[in-house]
């Protein structure tokens, strides 16, 4: 029987590092839930092929948003794929071209807004696991938190152009 959280290494890599850490939180908000698990997609459509392309993973924040993986492909490796971001307040996004760069984005330690992740400035006082991550993530993949998240933000926007182009197909509610 395999007990792994996932069939993605990368995820099964943070959640042993999340269960190794304990009931504290490394990167503001954020927290591994069921792998596969729901996510509210279904408020955005109840349509199977728009459900069916979304893995969710995690939640971003403390308030009921969520991280999900978005099958814009049948590519194999999941880690690969595009992150989505379901925020509590209307948003569905590419928040991250890939789990890595997710990551990477973890590491600066605030809660995520679709317009520029993460908000302006960073924090002042980092999460309790914080340092603790940011040595997981240097020793695990040899990155380091994200220097430009703009940058990164730049580098998706390919990918959240057509996330939208074919969530629109689906919902009415996708902003351009």
């Amino acid at each position: 029987m395999n007990e792994s959280y996932s069939p993605v290494p990368e995820l099964n890599l943070l959640k042993e590092f999340q269960d190794r850490l304990g009931p504290v939180f490394y990167s503001e908000g954020f927290e591994l839930v069921e792998y596969d698990g729901d996510a509210g997609l279904h408020t955005w459509s109840e349509d199977p092929a728009f459900l069916s392309r979304f893995v969710p993973f995690a939640k971003a924040n403390s308030t009921g948003s969520d991280y999900a993986l978005w099958r814009c492909d049948d590519r194999t490796e999941l880690a690969t794929l595009p992150v989505v971001f379901v925020g509590d307040e209307g948003d569905l996004c590419v928040i991250a071209r890939d789990l890595k760069e997710l990551f990477r984005l973890l590491a600066i330690d605030s809660e995520p807004v679709p317009e520029g992740f993460p908000a302006p400035g960073g924090v002042e006082e980092h999460s309790e696991g914080h340092a603790e991550f940011v040595a997981w993530l240097d020793e695990t993949f040899g990155l380091g938190p994200a220097e430009d998240p703009e940058a990164l933000r730049e580098a998706r926007k390919e990918y959240d152009d057509r996330f939208r182009a074919w969530a629109r197909h689906f919902t009415e509610w996708v902003d351009d």
